[in-house]
């Protein structure tokens, strides 16, 4: 009997699924890199804006870190750090604190003894009036006339009332009760510069070798050069601003000094500050002469405004080119644009950014047209 075969089913047909097929590798690499790219601005944007109100401290700490870096690198080899090197960072941040807080501390206390003046003028103004100053009659044309009109419209009692109280009910006036809120904000920031500046000086080793090492992965050895460039534009412009002003100021509080201008101390900072842009010292100095001519000092305010001239003449024309111009190769020219551009773009701190980017742009330029690779 033959044996019994049972009947083999036909084989199943496999049903064909599409298959995934990996993405070329050079394809996943532009993608990866586009999402890094993406992802990275994105958290730029975000940290910028979350930072964006301590930015200005930021920035003027790293201003400060720049400008005194010469100085902390010689204490450094004088006085080699520890093993937690805070000492010398406490020191140096002490010290930039107590320069910048002193001066206002004088002035704060100059400001309250002329208080007691400056109240005792307004109520004999609201009782008396204005009496005339006394150089409208040393004009040398319509000093009977200029005379009479002061005292018709403010040499009695109703008009200086009058006069006070629309100066109290000035915007400026309204704006002053907020003055109080500013300064705090004010000291809130300075005192988050003063930290940012401490550690600055504490890793400034650190914070330099990764600033040159980004830009040269970023930009190729032209970029360290613009850095570079940037930092001894900082330098040039504290030596040629602030240093320049403050001996501007020195000189010619001396001046007002010996001319009997009233309050030279409190006039002498201001012309300082003011010194520190460029032709801004002519408004210091316009003031003192004015309040000698008040006075009747019609000599010794054309002093005042001859040794303005003559010094101010010296600094801007001279000094500071050398000092801003001569370490960066900058035309004065660029020079004043990048300061006026930079105070009116970005207020006091524009003094020290608007030099830097303008040494930048000069230095990429002088590579474009002079035909200089990437690696001079």
């Amino acid at each position: 009997m033959p044996p019994i075969t049972k009947p083999v089913a036909p084989p199943a047909r496999l049903e064909s699924t599409p298959v995934e097929r990996p993405s070329p590798p050079g394809e996943r690499g532009r993608s990866q890199g586009a999402a890094r790219v993406l992802l990275v601005l994105t958290l730029a944007a975000l940290g910028l804006w979350i930072l964006h109100g301590f930015l200005p401290a930021l920035a003027w700490a790293l201003v400060l870190a720049i400008a005194l870096w010469p100085l902390y690198a010689r204490l450094e080899r004088r006085f080699p750090p520890g093993r937690h090197n805070i000492l010398l960072p406490t020191v140096m941040t002490a010290a930039v604190a107590l320069v910048f807080l002193a001066p206002l501390a004088i002035l704060g206390i100059q400001a309250a003894r002329e208080a007691h003046d400056v109240a005792e003028f307004v109520r004999n103004a609201e009782a008396n009036g204005i009496p005339a100053p006394e150089f409208l009659q040393h004009l040398p044309y319509g000093a009977a006339q200029a005379t009479a009109w002061w005292n018709d419209n403010l040499g009695h009692a109703q008009a200086g009332s009058e006069l006070l109280h629309r100066f109290e009910n000035n915007s400026v006036i309204g704006a002053s009760r907020n003055v109080g809120r500013e300064v705090v904000h004010r000291i809130v920031l300075f005192g988050f510069s003063l930290v940012a500046l401490f550690f600055l000086f504490r890793d400034w080793r650190t914070v330099r070798d990764q600033s040159l090492t980004a830009c040269h992965r970023l930009f190729g050895p032209r970029g360290e050069r613009v850095a570079r460039q940037m930092v001894a534009s900082v330098h040039g412009t504290v030596d040629g601003l602030v240093l320049v002003g403050i001996g501007e100021g020195f000189l010619l509080g001396i001046v007002y000094y010996f001319a009997g201008v009233p309050h030279p101390v409190l006039l002498g900072a201001f012309t300082a500050v003011a010194a520190m842009i460029p032709f801004g010292a002519a408004v210091a100095i316009a003031i003192a002469a004015a309040l000698l001519l008040a006075t009747g000092s019609a000599t010794a305010a054309a002093v005042v405004a001859a040794a303005g001239l003559v010094v101010t003449f010296v600094a801007d024309h001279f000094i500071r080119p050398a000092l801003i111009g001569g370490t960066t190769k900058l035309p004065f020219l660029w020079v004043l644009l990048g300061i006026l551009g930079g105070v009116e773009t970005f207020g006091l701190l524009g003094l020290f950014v608007g030099p830097a980017v303008m040494a930048a742009l000069v230095l990429l330029w002088r590579d474009f047209t002079e035909g200089h690779d990437e690696a001079a």
